[in-house]
């Protein structure tokens, strides 16, 4: 696999509507329009919060009634309460419908279904029977909060809708002006529409936007910074030290956790006589592996950590509690920091310290001679290797022994990164393409390509290395997809599968050209503007393919390439001998970025790399060995 990256995992689903004939009225814009939106947020001193919401919505076509035949609210039954006291459809022929509550359920998230511990974590649902396009929906939802784990301290985040999808919004936040050290942010863009000031030392902002759905409003993109930030932390370090509180190893160790921690040691089998990296790569196997990952989102437990003896027992964590299990496992060989990656986009200089920024947790070993970042949450991630989004990232770190509070995680991989591919193929006297591909992958594709196989069934692999195939050019059906154990981390990761194409080649034609049948590699385009090139990770790839072809075919092959930069190299063979043709293509990476002013010299490598995989095999066949056509009945 060399296309960067495998983006194919995470596709993508649109929806485009068709143009109707003239005759009828104009689809409309939107499934459903959002005509009223209100919000309303207010704070207290000690970190209560209430947040009530009321919506009116106009359903216009089937898939809005899809979109709202059960309205989910998800929340933290420890420390919040989700009340929904009016559901109302109001039918397009006139008449009302109140959802009675008996539609309204309470379940665990999904995601701790299996997970007692965290069942805290729920989901409120309403499920809205009858609802039909040109009907219009209206709810409330009140959620109230009461000794979150980190109050007195509070935060908000709000964003106003941009896509057009939303007609009228209403905002207002109500907070007390006890609060000295409170933080607020407000976009310039969309200031308060007014505030007020109340008697009993309140500070009340609004907030109105009125909007209609047109080109230019569909268009714009929603992924931004928010509009509102208001949080009573005064800096990051006091962020940071709030956050670490809840994550203190106990001052008295658990007998049972060091019995667990002498055990893990004892599995070390090292002639040297410095152990610090074989140590910690035992424990983050540990943790790792045999302590499944509960996908919750970071703080969904309002970071209430749980001890790590219960942990232990359990089998299962959040990523705030693999950290802390770590951390008591590890506490007398050094030490170890938690750090907390930004969502992806976040700007750190225009926001205040707010727990919301953060989207994933990180772990920095700092031992005796040895450091190293880790991923606990990836249950197959190799030793060391931390996922390419989180690689070089500002990160802000936890810990009572913390002098740098902003450190970046190192961009390196723990090995080279290489991925080769064989594949040994033919092609039957029917013209049916046939082949056996092999991977076998280390870096950051290796990485996607456990996580995939581990996450999927055994019945959907098939499914998993179709997708593959496709990002790598391939068509066909595929079958008989195996590869090795995910959890197998020390090794490369191997994939195998079967595809077949039964009209891959029409003998009748004369010549027969056809592709060498090997993965397309994957180069970044030129960028349009005066810009660096970023070639990503540095990476080799070999790709090789043995074709067999039927009896008395001949082959031209055509030339190989070579092209060698500082930069990137590419090289391509290809050979017939008999009916048996051969190809290998090989491109190395080696550099990260190209300066903007390389981007003539690499147009000229990015071509030169285009035309070789543009070249054809030329295949001829006898006269004699053609199949003739199939007679009519």
């Amino acid at each position: 696999m060399v296309s960067l990256p495998f983006f194919l995992f995470a596709i993508a689903l649109s929806v485009r509507a068709q143009q109707p004939p003239t005759t009828t009225p104009a689809e409309p814009q939107t499934p459903a329009q959002i005509e009223l939106l209100e919000t309303k947020v207010r704070f207290e001193s000690n970190g209560d919060s209430r947040k009530e919401v009321y919506c009116i919505v106009k359903i216009n076509s089937e898939l809005g009634v899809r979109q709202f035949a059960r309205l989910n609210f998800d929340y933290n039954r420890s420390f919040e309460k989700v009340e929904i006291p009016q559901v109302r459809v109001t039918h397009s022929n006139g008449g009302v419908a109140d959802v009675l509550p008996s539609a309204i359920s309470d379940n665990p998230n999904p995601a701790v279904v299996d997970a007692p511990a965290y069942q805290d974590v729920r989901v409120k649902s309403v499920r809205i029977l009858g609802l039909a396009p040109s009907d219009t929906l209206e709810y409330r939802v009140i959620t109230t909060v009461t000794k979150h784990p980190l109050a007195p301290d509070f935060w908000l985040d709000h964003t106003f809708d941009r896509s057009g999808i939303v007609s009228h919004e209403l905002f207002e936040l109500d907070v007390p002006e006890s609060v000295r050290q409170l933080e607020h942010h407000f976009n310039p863009k969309t200031p308060p529409t007014w505030s007020e000031h109340t008697e009993n030392d309140r500070q009340i902002y609004h907030w109105r936007r009125v909007s209609t759905v047109d080109t230019g409003q569909v268009n714009e993109s929603t992924a931004q910074e928010p509009d509102v930030v208001v949080t009573s932390f005064r800096s990051w370090e006091g962020l940071a030290d709030r956050l670490h509180q809840g994550f203190k190893p106990p001052r008295i160790p658990d007998p049972d956790i060091a019995a667990k921690a002498s055990e893990l040691a004892k599995t070390v089998k090292s002639t040297s006589t410095n152990t610090s990296e074989e140590r910690a790569e035992v424990f983050y196997q540990f943790v790792s592996q045999k302590i499944k990952t509960v996908d919750l989102p970071l703080g969904a437990t309002g970071f209430r950590i749980r001890s790590p003896w219960e942990v232990l027992k359990s089998g299962y964590a959040t990523a705030e509690d693999k950290y802390a299990l770590f951390a008591a496992l590890t506490n007398s060989l050094g030490i170890t920091q938690l750090g907390f990656v930004p969502v992806a986009g976040t700007d750190l200089a225009i926001r205040p310290p707010s727990p919301s920024l953060f989207g994933h947790l990180l772990t920095l070993v700092i031992w005796p001679s040895f450091r190293t970042w880790l991923d606990l949450n990836v249950e197959v991630a190799p030793f060391k290797l931390v996922p390419l989004q989180f690689r070089g990232k500002k990160t802000l770190m936890s810990g009572s022994l913390v002098s740098d509070r902003w450190r970046q995680v190192d961009d390196v991989l723990p090995y080279q990164a290489k991925q080769t591919v064989s594949i040994d193929a033919s092609i039957t006297p029917e013209g049916k393409l046939s082949a056996r591909v092999h991977y076998a992958l280390r870096g950051d594709n290796e990485l996607l390509l456990r996580v995939a196989f581990h996450q999927s069934p055994r019945e959907k692999w098939n499914e998993v290395a179709q997708l593959l195939a496709l990002s790598d050019g391939f068509r066909g059906k595929i079958e008989n997809a195996s590869a090795s154990d995910p959890y197998a981390t020390k090794e490369p990761f191997t994939v195998e599968y079967e595809i077949s194409q039964p009209k891959f080649v029409d003998w009748s034609k004369k010549p027969v050209r056809i592709p060498a049948i090997l993965p397309l590699v994957g180069l970044p385009d030129q960028p349009a503007k005066s810009a660096p090139i970023e070639l990503g990770t540095p990476l080799d790839v070999t790709a090789t393919v043995t074709l067999h072809l039927p009896p008395g075919t001949t082959v031209e092959s055509p030339a190989g390439t070579a092209v060698d930069r500082d930069y990137a190299k590419f090289s391509s063979t290809y050979a017939a001998t008999g009916n048996t043709l051969t190809a290998a293509r090989h491109i190395q990476f080696l550099l990260r970025q190209l300066p903007a002013d390389r981007a003539t010299d690499y147009n000229t490598f990015l071509h030169a790399v285009q035309n070789d995989q543009s070249q054809r095999f030329t295949l001829f066949r006898p006269d004699s060995e053609t199949i003739p056509a199939k007679p009519k009945p």
